[in-house]
């Protein structure tokens, strides 16, 4: 089924702790602010029990970027939604994948980093492109 009308929603990784997830917040803010098909939902008030985000992501088709293997946006979503993520993409095996230098800061991108958040984008890109076309 193609989706022309509703909005992507895109989930972040929300972790602090590691490089990876600032290097998954960074790249799907920039997607936002490219895109006009695309929202975002705090996952922190998704887990919560925010209703808006939970019926949202039940209503649209959801993309979780995770910063690693624990992978708590697509876990939330599926185990808080009750739905499961139309794709899932997890920063640290798009690193050791695309033979990336792992992120090193928390709170800023370094060169090394903006390369990766540049191939997290394209593949941002190309999974909502699956999800409108309906091949997800």
């Amino acid at each position: 089924m193609k989706i022309n009308s509703r909005k992507i929603a895109l989930i972040s990784c929300s972790g602090e702790d590691l490089p990876e997830g600032t290097v998954s917040r960074v790249a799907t803010r920039r997607i936002l602010e490219q895109r006009d098909d695309t929202v975002t939902i705090c996952l922190p008030l998704f887990l919560a029990g925010g209703q808006g985000e939970r019926d949202f992501a039940k209503e649209n088709p959801c993309i979780t970027v995770d910063g690693c293997q624990k992978m708590c946006a697509a876990v939330g979503v599926k185990k808080y939604g009750g739905v499961t993520p139309r794709s899932t993409i997890v920063i640290s095996e798009v690193a050791e994948t695309l033979k990336c230098p792992k992120p090193t800061s928390k709170s800023k991108i370094t060169s090394d980093d903006e390369k990766l958040v540049q191939n997290v984008m394209k593949i941002i890109d190309e999974k909502i492109r699956t999800v409108k076309e309906g091949k997800d």
